[in-house]
C-alpha cells in the first residue's frame, strides 16, 4: 500500500526539485563541460527494482585518462577539481531526478550499485532489490561511503523491512544535514568507495 503513495510522492518531489534546482544543474553542467572537455553526464547500467537493469544518469566527476596500457587510472588520479567539489556537495546525484520521474528510482531507497555485484550478494543482501533504488538512503545517512560494505548492505536491507513515510522524511532531512556537513563522501584514504568483492 505504501508503495503506491511513495511513487506519487517521488514524482511530486522530483518534479518540484527539478524546477527549484535547475539553475544549479545548469551551472554544474557548464563547469563540468569545461573540466571534462565537453563531457557532462556519466551514464551507466545499474540494477534496480527486482534486479531490472536501467541507465542511471549522474554528473561526470572524473575524466577518462588512461595509463600507457590503455587502462583507466585510479579514481584519485581521474577526479577533476570541479568534479571533487560537485561530489562533495552531492550535486552529482541531481540528474537522477530524471530516473525518479521515469519510475526507475525513488527519492529514498538503497543506492543502485554495479551490475557486476549482482552475483556477489548473499541471499539476505540481495533483498535490497525488493524496493526501487534511491538517490539517498538509510546507509547514506549512516556513514555513506565511509562505512564497510557489510554494514552498508545490512542498512539497505533494514530499510527494506522498515520503510515508511516518516522514515523517508527522516532520511531526506538527515541527507540535507549530511550534505551541509559534507560527511562520509568517501572511504578513508580514497576518493570513492572501494569495489565490493562479496567477502563478508
Amino acid at each position: 500500500m505504501y508503495g503506491i503513495f511513495k511513487r506519487a510522492m517521488d514524482l511530486a518531489v522530483a518534479l518540484v526539485l527539478l524546477i527549484c534546482v535547475s539553475p544549479i544543474i545548469i551551472l554544474a553542467a557548464l563547469a563540468l563541460a569545461v573540466a571534462n572537455n565537453g563531457a557532462i553526464f556519466f551514464i551507466q547500467s545499474r540494477p534496480g527494482w527486482r534486479g531490472r537493469i536501467f541507465k542511471i544518469v549522474k554528473f561526470k566527476t572524473m575524466n577518462d585518462k588512461k595509463d600507457v596500457h590503455g587502462i583507466l587510472l585510479p579514481d584519485d588520479k581521474r577526479m577533476t577539481k570541479v568534479g571533487e567539489l560537485v561530489r562533495k556537495l552531492s550535486l552529482d546525484e541531481l540528474p537522477q531526478l530524471i530516473n525518479v520521474v521515469k519510475g526507475e528510482m525513488s527519492i529514498v531507497g538503497p543506492r543502485p550499485l554495479l551490475v557486476d555485484y549482482l552475483g556477489l550478494y548473499n541471499v539476505d543482501q540481495a533483498r535490497r532489490h525488493e524496493v526501487r533504488p534511491g538517490i539517498t538512503g538509510w546507509a547514506q545517512v549512516n556513514g555513506r561511503n565511509a562505512i564497510s560494505w557489510k554494514k552498508r548492505l545490512e542498512l539497505d536491507v533494514w530499510y527494506v523491512d522498515h520503510q515508511s513515510f516518516w522514515l523517508d522524511i527522516k532520511i531526506m532531512w538527515m541527507t540535507v544535514l549530511k550534505v551541509i556537513k559534507r560527511e562520509g563522501v568517501s572511504a578513508e584514504g580514497m576518493k570513492t568507495m572501494p569495489r565490493f568483492t562479496g567477502d563478508n
